[in-house]
């Protein structure tokens, strides 16, 4: 009899768990960093580097116009990079997204993006911010600027980025270390314009011109020059658009100690970079990413990057929605290049070593 007990239960709890199973809720759907939907499906996988909560609006505006879903994989860009090389043919990435030309460039050549044909994309984005073979497009640009103390600096004396090594700045001059890739393509800029030796010259001219040891990001230069700490630092504009559109006072306080400079309007024009994408040589979904490039260049994505970043868009004639922004444009930009900046940066940050700028 014991037996037929034992039975009995173990035949109860069976079907009992398989009860509870019939019961679970259905899986949800794949949420940001899980694994992306199989080939074939109505989605992109995008794999970003950029660490902004307002592209979100971007990826569910998509999804809402065309019904593809956005599966969403953040990391750094290197990191990303070498995730795609190592999924190799097995990847799911579809669209690889980042900032500053320097780092679509590292994409290129690490051979993970591939040429696209869109006459949207060649009609829209200029040639300056797209790869000449269509790997990788430019969708929002930001200025690397010059900021001033206004209690300190006259805006009559600024001019142009060369200017900087004039040793009328000794000990004024503030910017982050040469480590980082928004110095290394304004130097990769120059040396398309200037060549290596007077770009050399240059660089020995602004470092002798330091304030203080290049330290801390753009925004810490922006406050310590409103602090006086320095008369001048080198920063993107939407650093400086970010706090001054903010809800803090406090940082819409340091703005007003402030002034905007775009430098070399006289010339060649001011150092733009790029946020950008390309298409990843594997995609499964390669028509969805293609879709997905060209609505980011609408109107209404631009302006969502200019309003929600505080970037500008790459797209003439689109709305800019951000007041701060709107009183310095038109500017001009230089118009080399993107693709010959990111190539420069490697021979750039040579040069700064040399030049002592740590």
């Amino acid at each position: 009899m014991k037996w037929i007990k034992y039975l009995f239960l173990a035949t109860a709890s069976l079907v009992l768990a398989i009860g509870c199973a019939s019961q679970q809720p259905p899986s949800e759907p794949a949420a940001q960093n899980s694994p992306a939907a199989p080939r074939g499906e109505n989605v992109v996988n995008l794999y970003s580097a950029r660490h902004y909560d307002t592209d979100r609006v971007l990826y569910d505006n998509f999804t809402k116009e065309t019904g593809i879903q956005v599966n969403l994989v953040e990391g750094k860009e290197d990191e990303l990079i070498e995730r795609i090389k190592s999924e190799a043919a097995n990847s799911p990435a579809d669209v690889f997204i980042t900032v500053d030309a320097g780092r679509l460039w590292r994409a290129q050549e690490a051979g993970i993006l591939q040429p696209i044909e869109s006459e949207i994309l060649e009609s829209k984005v200029p040639e300056y911010l797209r790869d000449p073979e269509g790997r990788w497009f430019g969708l929002s640009k930001r200025a690397r600027v010059i900021i001033y103390n206004q209690e300190k600096v006259d805006p009559a004396e600024l001019s142009t980025y060369e200017d900087l090594a004039n040793p009328k700045w000794k000990g004024r001059i503030i910017v982050r270390s040469s480590s980082n890739i928004y110095n290394q393509s304004l130097v990769g800029a120059i040396l398309a314009e200037k060549g290596a030796e007077q770009t050399e010259e240059w660089v020995k001219g602004l470092v002798a011109n330091f304030a203080r040891p290049p330290e801390g990001n753009d925004v810490s230069q922006i406050k310590s020059v409103a602090e006086g700490v320095a008369d001048l630092a080198i920063v993107n504009s939407y650093y400086v658009a970010r706090l001054a559109n903010s809800d803090d006072p406090e940082d819409r306080a340091v703005v007003e100690k402030i002034g905007l400079f775009f430098p070399n309007q006289g010339d060649r024009g001011t150092h733009v970079n790029i946020s950008g994408a390309g298409v990843v040589v594997t995609a499964p979904h390669k028509e969805n990413a293609i879709a997905f490039l060209e609505y980011l260049v609408t109107p209404e994505a631009q302006t969502i990057f200019a309003k929600g970043n505080n970037e500008f868009p790459v797209v003439e004639g689109a709305k800019l929605d951000n007041p701060f922004l709107e009183q310095y444009v038109p500017f001009k930009e230089d118009d080399v290049n993107a693709g010959v900046v990111g190539k420069n940066n490697a021979e750039a940050l040579q040069i700064m070593d040399r030049a002592g700028w740590k």
